[in-house]
Parts: structure tokens; C-alpha cells; sequence
């Protein structure tokens, strides 16, 4: 299809996306390894965005097929045991960076990278971060307040000076294009910038299977699968269990920002989830797999009448969004208060939890929503991303 990338950037491209947490190729590279004789694919399943292989000498390939939306460019990274790095030599001009494995410290540059590394068990490893103040994760914040992840300004424009202080082995970026000159003054200094594209994914499963990405750079690959199962399973059987409701109450969704109304395209991120929580989006015929811009009166057309609006911006409160704007109160899901909406869950420093986790746990994401969209059908479940607005 919900993260982030100046993390800042992303809590904008989110609000204006509305709950979307939302290639031309360059020539193809050749590997060539000495005595190499096969080579295996790891298993991605759901991720489009990444590819993953593993050479029999113990190098492990990895391709970043979309590092950002409608990307022109790839990147290809090769990874080198530090045990056979004196034994191997390879073409640098063949590859984006070459990195000795596992990395002993980094920098990561969206929330959406924290829970993995905290999943892994590598959050110790983080080094610095852009924007401090949007990460949520208590581990991470515990290490913020220590002193051992460093503030380093925010993500367009890194500061570059406490980046090369810190030497991190490498940097997790988050680009929306290849316009960040500040990366290539980083590569310069021989720091490896690789590009991660998790935000970019429109299904929740191929979202959350970026696990796998980080996995190689640490030696965690087992752990990443095991982990990425346990959602698999956890969300699949959710998903079984909502299609076997008849009743699909119908959904709108989004907020209006400067008089136009953004909310998920039918191919989103955010409408995959509503789908498979087995709602009747009435956006969901359309093409976009981001967000839709539309006016107030083809939405009030649409929409009057929905059963439940799920994810009004960042509009937290009733009140809020009657003084945001009166044309909210002509929904049928405002006057009968069954709006729903993440803005309430946040870290203790404000950052909204949904960003940061979300995209890592879309298990959590769809119980929410089922719960909410089918009552009864999970009694005892507590939601924990998307809560009734105040």
C-alpha cells in the first residue's frame, strides 16, 4: 500500500495521504564471484520491492527494485561476511555498496525501521536518527534519553557533521526521490547509504516482510523469518475470520486539507486493510494505489450515508473536526459518532505509534479494524491503533 524519509516528511506524506501509511532500470549488474556454483533466492512472498540472494560463497546479493515511488533507479548491494572478506574481491562498480556483515552499529532514518530492529534484537545497534522526537518505540526512547542514539537533525538535510562524527557502518535512508544530496555527501565520506522502500509496498503482508531486508546486514535472517510468520499467521487467520461475516458495512475515510479531501485510492495500502477486514470501502473501484484528491461535495455524494469513517486525518476529537471544518457534520458516521482514528495513540513525545508500528504489525492493524467494523466477532480484543475519537 501504512511509513517515513525525513520522519517528519512522513507524518506529512501520511496526513496528506489520509491513513495511507501509502521501473525503469538501470542497466542490469552482473555478479561474479569466484567458484561460485549456485544460487538461492530468499523467500519474499508479498514484498515488491526487494529481492534477496544468497551466492553459494557465502555473499548475499540484495536489489532494491523500488526505493521510492515510481522510482527510475535501483540499487544493488552486496554483502560480505567478515570472516571471508580478505578471500573475495569484487568489482565496485558493480555494486552500490559493498558492506562487511553483520554491522556493528547504524543509522536508520524512518520510524517505520525501529520495530524491526527491534524485532531482531539489534536496537542497540542504532546509533542516531533524524527527529528524535517522532520515534514512539519506549526501548528506543530509553535509548534516546541515555544518550546512545544521537539526534541528527532531520532527514532531507542531515547533519552531516554529527553523522561523520558518529562513523556508523551504514545508513537505513528513506528518499521520495534521488534529489538527497546530503546521502551523497555521506557516500562520500565512505559512509554506505542504503536505500530502503518499506513506505512504498501497497499490501500490509508485503509491507511488514521488509523485516527480511534487515535481516541479512545483522546475521538474522531465522529470526526475521520466524517473526514475519507469526504475522503471517496472526493476520491471515483475522482475515479468514471477517470473511465469514455477510454484513460488509460500508466506509469512508480521509479528511479534507486545503478544501480538497485526500483518502486512500482502491489499490492503497490503507484500502487492502479494509478489504480484508471484509468492508464495503466506497472508494474501492478506483485504480489510484495512493491517495485520491477529491471535493467535499463528490465525497458528501459518496459517502453521506457510511456506516463508520475510519481515519480522519489527523483530527482527533468532535469538536476538533467541527471546527475544522462544518461540512463533517453532514455525515451520517460524524452525527452518530462512529468515527475512528489513530491520532489518540501516541508515543510519549508525540509521535503517532500507528506510523512507526503500523506497517510492521498490519496483524494489529486488521484486528482493530474487525474489531471495530463487526462487533462481537473479537469480544476481548483491545484495539490498539485506531480508537473512537473524543
Amino acid at each position: 500500500m501504512k511509513n517515513r524519509r525525513t520522519t517528519n516528511m512522513l507524518e506529512r506524506f501520511f496526513f496528506i495521504s489520509c491513513f495511507i501509511l501509502l521501473c525503469g532500470c538501470k542497466q542490469e549488474k552482473k555478479e561474479i564471484f569466484p567458484n561460485q556454483t549456485t544460487v538461492n533466492r530468499t523467500s519474499i512472498q508479498y514484498a515488491n520491492g526487494f529481492e534477496i540472494q544468497n551466492q553459494s560463497n557465502g555473499i548475499t546479493i540484495i536489489k532494491v527494485l523500488q526505493p521510492w515511488a515510481n522510482a527510475e533507479t535501483t540499487y544493488t548491494y552486496a554483502l560480505v561476511p567478515k570472516e571471508i572478506q580478505a578471500t573475495i574481491t569484487l568489482n565496485k562498480s558493480e555494486y552500490d555498496a559493498i558492506i562487511s556483515t553483520p554491522v556493528e552499529n547504524i543509522v536508520v532514518t524512518s520510524t517505520t525501521h525501529i520495530p524491526a530492529l527491534e524485532e531482531l534484537g539489534v536496537l542497540h545497534q542504532l546509533i542516531g536518527f533524524p527527529d528524535t522526537k517522532y520515534i514512539s518505540s519506549k526501548a528506543a526512547r530509553n535509548r534516546i534519553n541515555s544518550g546512545a542514539i544521537v539526534e541528527l537533525g532531520v532527514n532531507e538535510s542531515l547533519n552531516t557533521e554529527a553523522v561523520l562524527a558518529l562513523q556508523p557502518n551504514l545508513i537505513f535512508g528513506f528518499a521520495i526521490n534521488d534529489g538527497n544530496s546530503t546521502y551523497e555527501t555521506i557516500q562520500r565520506a565512505h559512509i554506505p547509504v542504503v536505500y530502503n522502500g518499506d513506505w512504498v509496498e501497497e499490501t500490509p503482508l508485503g509491507k511488514a516482510e521488509w523485516i527480511k531486508f534487515f535481516a541479512p546486514f545483522f546475521n538474522k535472517t531465522k529470526e526475521a523469518d520466524a517473526a514475519f510468520n507469526k504475522i503471517e499467521e496472526s493476520y491471515l487467520e483475522a482475515k479468514k475470520l471477517a470473511s465469514e461475516v455477510e454484513n460488509k458495512p460500508t466506509v469512508l475515510s480521509g479528511a479534507m486539507f486545503n478544501d480538497v479531501w485526500y483518502l486512500p485510492g482502491g489499490k492503497s495500502w490503507a484500502a487492502n486493510f479494509l478489504n480484508d477486514a471484509n468492508a464495503d470501502y466506497l472508494w474501492s473501484s478506483t485504480d489510484e494505489n495512493g491517495s485520491l484528491s477529491l471535493s467535499w461535495e463528490s465525497i458528501l455524494d459518496v459517502g453521506q450515508h457510511a456506516e463508520y469513517w475510519i481515519g480522519p486525518a489527523q483530527l482527533a476529537t468532535y469538536q476538533e473536526m467541527e471546527a475544522s471544518s462544518q461540512h463533517y457534520t453532514q455525515f451520517d458516521a460524524f452525527k452518530n459518532r462512529k468515527v475512528f482514528s489513530t491520532a489518540n495513540t501516541k508515543g510519549e513525545t508525540g509521535g503517532t505509534l500507528y506510523y512507526e508500528l503500523g506497517p510492521q504489525r498490519p496483524d494489529l492493524v486488521l484486528k482493530d479494524l474487525i474489531h471495530i467494523l463487526h462487533p462481537g466477532l473479537l469480544p476481548n480484543y483491545e484495539p490498539y491503533f485506531f480508537k473512537p475519537l473524543l
